[in-house]
């Protein structure tokens, strides 16, 4: 596992984002982890969120012009990120998206800069594929190109039927989903942890039940 992957992990159990016992999922499922990146909310630790979907980003070498951060959740990652990039000397344009046209002003749906050729769209974890769609239908609306999707966890299990949330953006709308970790890095962090040994088994037998293998 890449060393940024596993500083990830850390940083987000410190943080309390990742946590572990018993949670209830919207599929109904009971799940022995649980992820919340809204708990990254003071400046110290979203510089450092921005800095790891950087990372992630570089590593994938994805293909891309501009970053968009769907309303609300994607507006404060997508800053982050683009900030993160240049200073790792990769200046990219970013803009985001209100959930109500403005009727006055410079008015529209986007604020930010201009959405031009492919689109990486930016979101904390994609359960349903809702954001994405509605995504794709602004990117498509203003011309430009919907060219992936980068999430912090993909859980890697079912939806309603057998692919992944993952698996079906890729299916539906053809976009690779590149992720800061994914439920296999997670096992592989447990199984190197003998601190958190004893949820080794629960992540595994739910992995069994769930998952999806790429």
């Amino acid at each position: 596992m890449s060393d940024f992957r596993q500083a990830f992990i850390q940083f987000a159990i410190e943080r309390n984002v990742l946590c572990f016992g018993e949670f209830k999922t919207k599929a109904g499922r009971l799940s022995p982890y649980f992820f919340n990146a809204g708990l990254f909310n003071d400046g110290d630790s979203l510089r450092k969120l921005g800095q790891f979907y950087a990372k992630a980003i570089i590593a994938a070498e994805l293909p891309f012009d501009l970053l968009f951060g769907p309303a609300y959740k994607g507006i404060p990652l997508v800053s982050a990120i683009a900030i993160a990039l240049a200073e790792m000397g990769k200046n990219y344009p970013f803009c985001f998206n209100r959930k109500e046209a403005k009727d006055h002003g410079e008015g529209g749906m986007l604020v930010g800069a201009p959405m031009v050729g492919r689109i990486l769209i930016v979101d904390d974890v994609i359960s349903a594929g809702t954001s994405v769609r509605e995504s794709v239908d602004l990117i498509n609306a203003a011309d430009a190109t919907p060219g992936g999707v980068v999430i912090a966890l993909d859980r890697m299990e079912r939806g309603a039927k057998e692919l992944s949330a993952a698996q079906e953006v890729q299916q539906i709308h053809g976009l690779s989903v590149t992720s800061i970790i994914n439920l296999d890095d997670l096992v592989k962090y447990l199984q190197h942890h003998r601190e958190l040994a004893q949820h080794l088994q629960s992540v595994q037998h739910y992995r069994e039940q769930y998952g999806v293998h790429y």
